[in-house]
């Protein structure tokens, strides 16, 4: 015998199975990617300013050590990337369009620095997730390089994506949280 009570139960469980398939549904675009440029503070906020990001995090990958702090990626030793991770609406921006932004933003061609930031954690890097996000990193270079844009060769390195790990709260939206708008390099 369903009782008024259970009616209810029944109503509520398939309402929130519909909210959580139509939340999934929304989510199908969303993908994820991955960039080093220097400083990630100002990584971050240039991704951000993108239509069709949906979040930004700032943290470490590419390295040798589990849940690295900041203080031991600054040190080089770590072997990691100041990097962020993009999550973006791939009908809203395509991965091109996050290269063509990325190699906007900062200078490719100079090794391991950026403005006043030198070491391996401040180096130049895509961290790819599958052949494709790889392939269409490889021809970004190879267009940019002969398109004779820079005096230098481009030194990005591409490298598969590997266990990213979040920066410290303190890090995150660091711009956003100061009313800066970007770097001032």
């Amino acid at each position: 015998m369903i009782t008024r009570n259970s009616s209810l139960y029944i109503f509520l469980l398939f309402s929130v199975s519909l909210i959580s398939t139509i939340m999934a549904q929304e989510n199908t675009n969303h993908d994820r990617a991955f960039f080093a440029a220097g400083c990630f503070w100002g990584v971050e906020s240039t991704f951000q300013s993108l239509d069709g990001v949906v979040s930004t995090t700032v943290g470490y990958t590419g390295g040798k050590v589990k849940n690295p702090s900041y203080e031991l990626v600054c040190t080089g030793i770590t072997g990691h990337a100041e990097a962020v991770e993009v999550v973006y609406d791939s009908k809203t921006v395509s991965y091109k369009q996050l290269l063509d932004a990325f190699f906007k933003l900062h200078d490719p061609t100079t090794l391991n620095r950026q403005g006043p930031d030198v070491g391996t954690q401040y180096r130049s890097a895509i961290f790819y997730n599958n052949a494709e996000e790889k392939k269409l990193a490889e021809e970004a270079i190879n267009q940019i390089n002969e398109s004779g844009k820079f005096a230098n060769k481009i030194v990005t390195e591409i490298e598969s994506a590997s266990n990213f790990y979040s920066a410290e709260d303190y890090h995150q939206d660091y711009y956003k949280k100061r009313g800066l708008t970007g770097c001032a390099i």
